[in-house]
């Protein structure tokens, strides 16, 4: 009996650091759209040759072409930047509430 409940919170430990990890790559693929929408507002018509700018925009290129895929085609380029962090706000919320949920599952001294 002692074992079965050790696997079964190392289980539950292990989705924890799954939602953990799939937070955090949310969170970095907020942070490199908004960074690059801030850079490409205050630098202009400039950004394509701005270094940072485009170390931002590879850096966002995996959300944005996914979001390109599951979008309508109706939906303008231009437009898929906002598509994106709207997203991926969402998801983030989800797995916040995802990760709450577990932590009061499993313990909160165990998601310390």
């Amino acid at each position: 009996m002692g074992v079965a409940l050790s696997i079964a919170m190392q289980n539950q430990r292990n989705m924890l650091l799954a939602i953990v990890i799939l937070k955090s790559l949310v969170e970095l693929s907020l942070m490199f759209l908004v960074g690059r929408s801030a850079l490409g507002l205050w630098i202009g018509t400039q950004c394509q040759t701005n270094v940072f700018w485009q170390l931002l925009d590879v850096a966002s290129k995996p959300a944005l072409w996914f979001t390109r895929r599951i979008s309508p085609k109706r939906i303008l380029d231009k437009h898929i930047p906002l598509a994106a962090v709207s997203w991926l706000m969402i998801a983030w919320g989800l797995l916040v509430i995802v990760k709450i949920d577990r932590c009061l599952q499993i313990g909160i001294k165990a998601c310390q």
